[in-house]
């Protein structure tokens, strides 16, 4: 059975009869097609679970919310790695991946952590992002133009969604035109690190040299771009070494690649299965900003992110130990209707939109303003552009086998 089916028989249809058997469902092509009645049981019925491999599932907004915050659950990679293997998992050869990577904010706890963010946060500013608004709006404008010169159908994922935010990340870090084709096929591999270590590593091993090679010229002649900015901050600040710089411009550059891939495909889907709410966004274009909040809301990307426990600790009456792995579920917090009214409907205007795909607390996502700004550009455009735009007649959706992150294979659109 794919993920494009239904799922199948009277067990599935009712749902599994035991929260063991829930855990296990979220990794079935049901769970893959429409996870939410199963966080939605989860959260009723025992939203501090305990799988029976001793991992832990958080399904509560305000569980999930302090839990991001709270600094006994480490985000510590030599830590992650331990507990895994703890458990049986043989991470010997992607341990290999994430050691290439270095001490990155995405792997490091305070005060390692709070040192780097603070210093790429200078370079990776607002005013920043909000400058890259016009050349985002020219690469959408551009890949839409060629989607309609090649035919009446289209691949939203493989013609906008996934293009875009690659072209936008080489015109950020100033890659020259040139070196562009080579970057692209390096970020394809990268968004397929485990399914051959040895060719990821080697991907990484080439973009590494490419970096390093940039850095060096940009300390030479600086430009108006991040590697830039960065190579400023660490000459102003030297507690950034040599392998922090060149890992945080490794992270910056990759990270935000295939959450707005996604957040773009996810979105549009939302808005073409609510005909009212699209309607809406057609007669109101300042909606957007708005719009794009609620549709990251609705169907989030990266559905849940992984903790290991660094101290003892009670969430909801249980007690989490120290090397014992959590699983935080931001799509299960997004729908909780303790803290969301009517969560499970699309409202394009909904008030204080406080979701959590994007994070929260000292690990929030740095990349989130960009992507959330393409995300804005592109579906606004298409909405704009495209005023007959519908899922393709027959289109078959399916979704990748990842139940941490919510990714269509392709969207199948015509106009």
């Amino acid at each position: 059975m794919t993920s494009t089916e239904t799922l199948g028989g009277a067990r599935d249809t009712a749902g599994p009869a035991r929260l063991d058997d829930l855990a296990a469902a979220l990794l079935t092509p049901g769970a893959r097609r429409d996870p939410y009645p199963f966080y939605a049981r989860m959260r009723r019925e025992d939203p501090v679970h305990r799988s029976p491999q001793g991992i832990w599932y958080l399904t509560r907004y305000a569980d999930v919310e302090a839990a991001l915050s709270d600094l006994r659950l480490s985000n510590d990679r030599d830590r992650m790695t331990r507990s895994y293997s703890a458990l049986g998992g043989d991470l010997k050869a992607l341990s290999r991946l994430t050691e290439r990577l270095g001490r990155v904010m995405t792997n490091t706890d305070p005060p390692d952590h709070a040192r780097l963010r603070k210093l790429a946060n200078r370079a990776f500013t607002a005013r920043r992002v909000e400058a890259l608004r016009d050349g985002v709006q020219r690469i959408v404008d551009q890949l839409i133009d060629e989607a309609v010169a090649a035919g009446t159908t289209m691949d939203l994922i493989e013609a906008v969604a996934s293009p875009l935010p690659m072209s936008v990340v080489c015109e950020l870090f100033g890659i020259p035109d040139a070196d562009r084709p080579q970057v692209k096929s390096w970020f394809r591999r990268f968004g397929r690190l485990s399914e051959d270590i040895d060719k990821s590593e080697a991907a990484i091993d080439q973009y590494e040299e490419y970096l390093s090679g940039l850095i060096r010229q940009r300390r030479r002649d600086p430009g108006d771009d991040l590697i830039s900015a960065l190579v400023a901050t660490q000459a102003q600040d030297d507690r950034l070494t040599d392998s922090e710089l060149l890992s945080t411009c490794f992270v910056l550059i990759t990270a935000g690649d295939e959450t707005t891939t996604h957040l773009i495909g996810n979105g549009m889907l939302a808005l073409l299965r609510h005909p009212d709410q699209l309607a809406r966004l057609r007669a109101d274009p300042d909606l957007i900003h708005s719009a794009v909040e609620e549709l990251a809301r609705y169907d989030t990307v990266t559905q849940a992110i992984v903790r290991v426990v660094a101290q003892d600790l009670e969430i909801g009456g249980r007690t989490l130990r120290e090397g014992e792995l959590v699983y935080l579920f931001l799509g299960a917090t997004n729908r909780d209707p303790e803290r969301f009214e009517d969560p499970d409907r699309l409202v394009l205007s909904r008030p204080g939109n406080r979701h959590l795909s994007f994070g929260h607390g000292p690990h929030f996502c740095l990349g989130g303003p960009l992507a959330k700004l393409q995300a804005e550009v592109a579906v606004g455009t298409l909405v704009r552009r495209l005023p007959e735009l519908r899922l393709a007649d027959g289109a078959a959706l399916d979704w990748r086998d990842n139940p941490l992150q919510r990714r269509l294979t392709a969207l199948p659109l015509a106009y």
